[in-house]
């Protein structure tokens, strides 16, 4: 019983340090692209919070396939009431793909 608790908690743990390792990375990217101008994990600053954006899409399973899009080609209208209508720019090809799937995962992920 103790090595099967042992062997739970170290998965737990790894798991945990994943999540950790991805949440840093996903923070790195969207520094670099110059994504945090405009967006936080936690408020609304000209878009909404990331951890607002991972509600709203939280179960939908066509999301990533339409954020990572919106991200590339830029758009407004879904978040009108946050943004007073400011369109967010695109960001293809200046970030790249791989990258933009990376950073709408991390979003996704956010409690």
């Amino acid at each position: 019983m103790k090595a099967r608790l042992l062997s739970i908690s170290a998965a737990a743990v790894l798991t945990l340090a994943a999540a950790q390792a991805n949440a840093e990375e996903g923070l790195d990217l969207a520094k670099k692209a110059g994504c945090l101008a405009c967006h936080a994990v936690d408020k609304k600053v000209v878009g909404p919070a990331w951890g607002d954006v991972s509600k709203k899409y939280k179960g939908d399973a066509a999301a990533k396939a339409a954020l990572v899009e919106k991200v590339k080609k830029g758009g407004k209208g879904n978040w009108t009431e946050v943004t007073g209508g400011v369109p967010m720019p695109p960001y293809s090809p200046r970030v790249a793909d791989a990258d933009i799937e990376k950073l709408v995962d991390f979003v996704l992920a956010l409690p």
